[in-house]
């Protein structure tokens, strides 16, 4: 794609600055709804653990969604500097649909995060629960909003242009609800889970390893496999109803994930090899006869068209898309695999005994962040040439630009990110490292069920057999 340098470095930047963003609200989204699910089980049990266990993870979720708040301030100047063009053309639609984001979701975010902090001992366990609840529906309204934005963009409906070029809206429910945005809201959410789920249960397996019998640790590591082991198989069968409506929407970006240059029916699935975007060819291709027509159109025999059935100037870059859409199925199975190992392991009552899967747990623990990035280039890069997807196109939304302004601006961002959210990453990894210990927010086993109102009538019981999770 012949485009511009300063085009070029303006993508890379921004490209740069949502990998970095992205990562903190797929852990926030799925840290909240944790914690959330955590104190309604301390509310319906009275175990001290869960609320240990709510506290542990609550100092981290702190961090970690200031830092995501940060992160994502500056993609909004970005928009001014680099983007104007696509600013002013779409922001009839895209500017109400940011609108709605800050005020249903972050208003709840920040209205009832320093409750949810703080306010355990003042408000009582009730009222804090709620507040506990409001951010974790927060975090939600927040991905609605952002996906359905970015589902506009690669499916884009409901819209008219005005004699300035501009896109302005004629059917809002048919802007938000958009072809796409189902698939991908729900594909995300679980990715979100996913990506929590991992890190908990990796916090679990490592303090696991230390001492088998902490009692926080194996909360944290059950949670973690349950999740793995029931949503990991779904989220596949997401991730393949989502690659069907793409196949319906966007079919050049799918015969770039899949690496097919030929219109063909009975198409192989291949598994590996190396798209050469000049040569129009998948170099060292392993194939499987006619699977990719079965996965893609249910019939072995269907038809599958390949890049050159467009323009080249209309084609997304093969090359990269291959392999980013090949490392998150590939992380995905080996979610699979992890969650079903994990449930034999607790068939056999074998789960907390350190072992290798505690091993694979800890390796496996930065993998749903690798795979939500692998994700989002796919999507992204799998767009192109397009900003708005067949509308406008990349080069023609860019503001008049300076390359070497854009190249000086990137390598400052790249500096200052590396250095703070270096600093973000290791201290969070510092919380983490932390034993799980009892009275993790410095109050007495009872202290909670007292502010509520309960009184002595209240007071938690031990539970029987406390270790089974």
């Amino acid at each position: 794609m012949d485009m511009p340098l300063a085009v070029d470095l303006a993508r890379i930047q921004f490209a740069f600055t949502i990998s970095f963003h992205i990562v903190f609200p797929a852990f926030s989204i799925g840290l909240a709804s944790y914690l959330a699910v955590l104190e309604a089980l301390w509310l319906a049990t009275g175990r001290q653990v869960y609320l240990d266990t709510f506290q542990y993870w609550l100092k981290i979720f702190a961090v970690a969604f200031g830092m995501g708040v940060v992160s994502g301030i500056v993609m909004s100047y970005e928009f001014g500097t680099n983007w104007s063009v696509f600013a002013d053309k779409t922001g009839p639609i895209l500017g109400p649909l940011m609108g709605y984001e800050v005020l249903s979701a972050f208003f709840l975010e920040a209205g009832f995060l320093g409750v949810m902090l703080f306010g355990l001992e003042k408000v009582g366990k009730r009222l804090h629960f709620m507040a506990t609840l409001l951010v974790a529906a927060g975090t939600f309204f927040s991905a609605f909003w952002i996906l359905s934005v970015n589902s506009w963009m690669q499916t884009p409906t409901g819209y008219g242009i005005n004699a300035a070029g501009q896109f302005v809206p004629e059917d809002w429910w048919a802007i938000v609800f958009n072809p796409s945005f189902p698939y991908r809201l729900v594909h995300m959410v679980l990715a979100a889970y996913l990506t929590t789920a991992l890190v908990v249960g990796a916090v679990g397996a490592w303090h696991l390893l230390r001492d088998s019998g902490n009692k926080g640790a194996r909360v944290m590591f059950s949670m973690a496999m349950w999740m793995a082991a029931i949503v990991a198989p779904v989220q596949i069968v997401a991730g393949d109803m989502h690659g069907l409506n793409t196949l319906e929407h966007q079919p050049a970006k799918v015969a770039a994930m899949e690496g097919h240059f030929e219109t063909q029916r009975g198409a192989p699935l291949i598994l590996f090899g190396l798209p050469d975007m000049v040569a129009e060819e998948t170099r060292y291709a392993l194939e499987i006869p006619k699977l990719g027509s079965l996965i893609l159109t249910h019939d072995p025999d269907g038809e599958v068209k390949g890049l050159k059935a467009w323009p080249p100037e209309d084609r997304p870059n093969s090359t990269i898309i291959f392999w980013s859409f090949r490392i998150m199925v590939g992380l995905g199975f080996l979610m699979v695999g992890l969650g079903f190992w994990s449930l034999w392991l607790r068939y056999r009552k074998r789960l907390y005994e350190p072992g290798w899967v505690h091993r694979a747990a800890i390796l496996m623990g930065p993998s749903g962040f690798v795979a939500v990035l692998a994700g989002w280039i796919t999507t992204e890069m799998g767009r192109q040439p397009y900003t708005v997807y067949g509308l406008l196109r990349t080069v023609d939304s860019a503001s008049p630009l300076d390359a070497p302004a854009v190249a000086i601006s990137l390598a400052v961002f790249a500096v200052v990110y590396f250095f703070v959210f270096g600093a973000g990453v290791f201290y969070l990894l510092r919380l983490m490292s932390h034993e799980p210990t009892s009275r993790e927010g410095g109050l007495p086993e009872t202290e909670p069920v007292r502010a509520a109102g309960m009184g002595q009538a209240g007071a938690v019981k031990p539970a029987a057999k406390e270790d089974r999770q």
